[in-house]
């Protein structure tokens, strides 16, 4: 059986969008309360549909593809890793908050306090000096997004590559193509390996061992 390349097939990003925290975040006016609605009478309870079956494997199939995005977004491995990113983009977002509070309380002091030309220097250094901070933090902030998505994304190829090959060679295939970048527009239902990748993918992360909590 002919080799195939994983390297082209597991070139996933885990995107996480960086909110850019330069401006604080705008205050909704809640709509007006509305009466409720006299209720109604329930309508009769339909069963919940049943799960498509799954789609069998073409017999004797030598070709086959994956979704690696549906992989890094389904797996508990890819869905462990989005985590930590936004947890990471949100800690970020509210300590440029917190600078951006800053600046605010500065420029009402500027505005509304009466100072001496002095001191009003010194206020407009100090705003400066934080709309600096604002700006190296929100660089440092997104610098080390990228380093933590990019340390996941090899870590999500270290693992999926293994269990993609796997499960190719079980089914006896030569070629395997990512549905995203091969500009595949047609293919059998049955040849679309993606959920056993994810199944095993999963098993693999439950056995394995957790890593210790960090100490605080």
């Amino acid at each position: 059986m002919k080799a195939f390349t994983l390297a082209a097939l597991v070139g996933c990003v885990l995107v996480a969008g960086f909110a850019h925290a330069q401006q604080p975040p705008v205050q909704q006016t809640p709509p007006p309360a509305q009466q409720t609605p006299p209720p109604t009478p329930p309508a009769a309870q339909q069963p919940p549909a049943a799960p498509a079956p799954p789609v069998k494997f073409p017999e004797g199939a030598k070709y086959a593809f994956v979704n690696i995005q549906r992989i890094a977004t389904e797996s508990s491995d890819g869905k462990a890793s989005s985590a930590r990113i936004e947890a990471l983009r949100v800690k970020k977002a509210s300590e440029l908050n917190e600078k951006n509070k800053a600046v605010e309380a500065l420029q009402g002091k500027l505005r509304s306090a009466v100072m001496s030309e002095a001191a009003g220097a010194q206020v407009q250094k100090d705003i400066d000096r934080t709309q600096v901070d604002i700006q190296r933090m929100t660089q440092d902030a997104q610098a080390e997004l990228q380093e933590l998505q990019n340390e996941l994304q090899i870590d999500f190829q270290r693992k999926v590559g293994p269990v993609i090959e796997q499960v190719a060679r079980e089914k006896g295939l030569q070629l395997l193509f990512s549905q995203g970048d091969s500009g595949l527009i047609w293919a059998d239902a049955g040849l679309d390996l993606t959920a056993d990748v994810i199944r095993r993918l999963d098993a693999a992360a439950a056995a394995s061992p957790k890593p210790a909590a960090p100490k605080k």
